[in-house]
């Protein structure tokens, strides 16, 4: 019986880690959903002599965009994980319970392709942390001018 909590646990604790880091993915959404709401209020709000406000403006939009699906990527790659990290723990109670060395194999192939699905999730995030740099850098050039 232990063998068996200890053999499920590594999935369960995988499943809490992505549980954290789609929290903090979700957060980021909010915010650059925010951030995109409140440019185009303020573009639309600006005269026609607001020219370097607005191009400052039309630099960071197609950005942010990408930053959203970048987020969006990250996010779908973290549930992928979360359930193929669910999936290994059925296998694992399947292979216990039919004793099938199949389901074995199976456990541990689709243990490791959650682990790969969150590795390339934390690359989209890392991604998206240098382009939300790079947003931050056009807004702080437009506002030295």
């Amino acid at each position: 019986m232990i063998e068996i909590i200890q053999a499920m646990l590594a999935p369960a604790i995988m499943i809490s880690a992505c549980g954290l880091l789609l929290l903090g993915m979700n957060n980021k959404y909010s915010l650059v959903i925010n951030r995109i709401r409140t440019l185009n209020v303020e573009y639309r709000g600006l005269d026609e002599d607001s020219h370097e406000r607005k191009s400052c403006i039309h630099a960071q939009l197609p950005l942010l965009e990408n930053r959203m699906r970048m987020i969006k990527n990250t996010v779908w790659l973290y549930t992928v994980g979360i359930a193929m990290f669910i999936f290994t723990i059925l296998s694992i109670g399947l292979f216990i319970y039919f004793d099938l060395d199949i389901l074995s194999m199976i456990a541990m192939l689709v243990f490791v392709g959650g682990m790969l699905s969150v590795l390339v999730g934390v690359f989209y995030a890392a991604h998206e942390v240098r382009l939300g740099y790079k947003i931050l850098e056009i807004e702080l050039v437009s506002t030295r001018s």
